[in-house]
């Protein structure tokens, strides 16, 4: 059997869909504090979430372009034990934050993977579709042969970018990331997840032995 692919739910807004990822086999579920971002939610409706979930799932903080202190900010108000950085944020940014942090690099082609190197500091690599203006989140998805060549770099790989129940399974064969990370294709409407979807998506990764 192969190993057991690691499953991140992003854009978790709301108590039933973050106990239904939970549920189904979910790893870390993502809760975005970036105010742009349609899946918005506050620090505070973040950790009454938080605090019910069962144990062992890691709640993430997707962070863009704050400073220190709000970053700080945010991770004490919502309990979250990650965050997930989608900005510009440089290398000594994560030195200087106290939690562990994930760097979410955009990827169109073959050089813009040259961007991993310098965060060897980041816990992983979050790769995510390049979209002119905007800071992951898009659905869409990017050659995911990239996303195996990144494994070079020797960080952990985390895949993003426009997973569905339908490509998933395709997804993994040929990125073979550390771990994947789904939002847009498995909601109803932005911050709503569509339980059959979700259901879905976990059925078509146990089809390949890595999840149990």
């Amino acid at each position: 059997m192969a190993p057991r692919m690691r499953i991140k739910i992003c854009g978790i807004t709301n108590r039933d869909d973050a106990l239904r990822a939970a549920e189904l086999g979910a790893d870390a579920l993502g809760f975005i504090f970036f105010t742009k971002s349609p899946r918005h939610v506050h620090p505070e409706t973040a950790r009454a979430i938080i605090e019910e979930l069962p144990p062992f799932i890691t709640p993430v903080a997707v962070i863009v372009n704050e400073p220190i202190s709000r970053a700080s900010d945010i991770m004490v108000r919502s309990g979250c034990q990650v965050a997930q950085l989608h900005g510009t944020e440089p290398p000594e940014y994560f030195a200087r934050l106290a939690w562990p942090a994930i760097k979410g690099i955009s990827i169109a082609a073959s050089h813009d993977l040259a961007a991993i190197a310098p965060y060897s500091v980041a816990r992983a690599i979050l790769l995510d579709t390049k979209v002119a203006g905007q800071f992951g989140g898009t659905g869409t998805s990017f050659d995911w042969q990239l996303a195996r060549e990144a494994k070079k770099f020797a960080r952990p790989i985390i895949l993003a970018g426009g997973l569905s129940p339908e490509n998933v399974a395709e997804a993994i064969t040929i990125a073979q990331p550390d771990a994947i990370d789904v939002s847009s294709r498995i909601e109803s409407e932005p911050g709503k997840k569509d339980q059959a979807r979700m259901k879905a998506l976990f059925a078509a990764i146990r089809g390949l032995g890595h999840a149990e």
